[in-house]
């Protein structure tokens, strides 16, 4: 808001968090936090990249681009979702739904599926050409139990692979990148090491929705710890079922 503005915040509660473009209504009774400012608003190609890592429109040292990345993780790790609309010129308006507790203060059991999945010592090659990012994705692994080893490119990823054949489970790539794109290197991975499993991802949903992901697995950006390691230990699974069948 530059110099001066206006925000209001609102809490409320709301029976279902309501749809977007992209995301489905979910049925999940929750608290409702508005945050709304009058400033200069979000560009429409922006929405999309906003909760990614170190993704910032302001100058040096007006900020680092995580705390949005902040704000989605906390959001998503506590079971809820957040909502953006804005209007350039107008401002912009956050909408954080958090899940209602149970009237007996004793938290929902969580499944399978809702515990964040160890990494248990998986090996995984992380391909992105964002150094901050990538050191970013493989901090983030790390904490999660696994090993994560950064390739600044996709032919640097091929080289590690040609000369340590055997040593990575996974492959994770960002899919936009200079030279060799991300799935172009998944299609040559499939080619060399048939086995090896491949996670792509991407905040660009309109290069996928131009060239598809072709078959591979994807998670988009923003994604939270626990949404990648499950997605992760999903096509481990389902990768050691096949060699097994």
């Amino acid at each position: 808001m530059s110099d001066a503005g206006r925000l209001t915040i609102s809490v409320s509660t709301v029976a279902r968090i309501p749809a977007t473009a992209t995301q489905p209504a979910l049925a999940l009774p929750a608290v409702a936090v508005a945050l709304t400012d009058n400033g200069s608003g979000i560009v429409r190609e922006h929405l999309e990249q906003i909760f990614e890592p170190f993704f910032t429109t302001k100058r040096v040292g007006q900020g680092t681009g995580l705390g949005l990345s902040q704000v989605f993780g906390f959001i998503k790790q506590s079971g809820g979702e957040v909502r953006v609309t804005s209007e350039v010129g107008r401002g912009t308006t956050f909408h954080l739904y958090l899940p209602i507790a149970p009237a007996n203060g004793q938290p929902p059991p969580l499944d399978d599926a809702g515990a964040t999945a160890d990494g248990g010592g998986v090996t995984v090659l992380v391909v992105e050409d964002n150094l901050e990012v990538g050191s970013f994705a493989v901090d983030l692994l790390s904490d999660l139990g696994y090993h994560a080893v950064l390739a600044a490119n996709a032919e640097c990823a091929l080289a590690l692979l040609a000369d340590q054949p055997g040593r990575f489970d996974v492959v994770f790539s960002d899919v936009v990148m200079p030279g060799m794109s991300g799935l172009e290197l998944a299609i040559e991975i499939r080619r060399l090491y048939r086995s090896l499993p491949i996670l792509l991802t991407s905040g660009y949903s309109h290069v996928l929705a131009t060239n598809g992901a072709q078959g591979f697995e994807l998670i988009h950006k923003p994604y939270s710890a626990d949404a990648l390691s499950r997605r992760l230990q999903e096509i481990l699974a389902e990768c050691e079922s096949h060699l097994t069948t």
